[in-house]
């Protein structure tokens, strides 16, 4: 039975079905009304609880918000074994394991939270850039130097969130209701490119290639 508004927490179990009540409610209403415009009262209201709960266990408004973009251990753990794949499956495998995230219950609201918010608040913007820095690009083993690695890992990157933004937020036709497998025969192959290809812009190809013709030839 759940504790009645501003009766003291309950049991352990209870607390933690109302802690995650209060975040999934808090997520909406900080990407639907930005910091300024969401209190902990009418975030309280939505949730129905007391405000004093949700000071009781998040502490303040920072740290609420603080809580509702921060991805769960399992979501990172996830990209993390995906990027130690065979080299020649990884664009496949980014691909499903983006997929996965956001359709997991522990990482799917919190994604989708987060990129919202981070377009208003230029704290979960930071976060967001950190996170992607890090997590996304962090484990990748990819390219013949480290400027390259983050380039290569950085273009892989921007194509999976902005697959996330067509097909689970923006919920853009047709990509919003591919199936996964379409999905990952489509944007894979574009994945491993960024992955094996040579992605040098094509003028200094040609440079390069005439200055090794060029020594040939003397």
């Amino acid at each position: 039975m759940m504790a009645s508004k501003g009766l003291p927490p309950g049991p352990r179990d209870e607390r933690g079905v109302l802690a995650a009540r209060i975040l999934s409610v808090a997520r909406g209403c900080f990407s639907e009304s930005g910091w300024a415009g969401t209190t902990i009262r009418s975030i309280a209201r939505a949730a129905d609880v007391d405000p004093s709960l949700i000071y009781h266990y998040f502490g303040s408004k920072e740290a609420l918000l603080d809580a509702c973009t921060t991805p769960p251990p399992e979501w990172l753990a996830r990209i993390a074994a995906t990027w130690a794949a065979p080299r020649d499956e990884l664009g496949a495998r980014l691909v499903a394991v983006t997929l996965q995230n956001w359709r997991a219950e522990d990482s799917g609201p919190t994604l989708r939270a987060t990129l919202l918010i981070a377009a208003h608040e230029p704290g979960t913007r930071a976060k967001l850039r950190d996170l992607v820095a890090n997590s996304l690009m962090g484990p990748a083993s990819i390219g013949r130097d480290e400027r390259e690695r983050v380039t290569r890992s950085g273009l892989i990157a921007s194509q999976l969130l902005g697959l996330g933004l067509m097909r689970y937020i923006w919920e853009v036709e047709p990509i919003a209701s591919m199936s996964d497998d379409e999905v990952i025969a489509a944007v894979g192959p574009t994945i491993q490119r960024y992955i094996d290809d040579d992605i040098a812009p094509a003028r200094k190809r040609t440079r390069r290639r005439a200055a090794t013709t060029t020594k040939s030839a003397s």
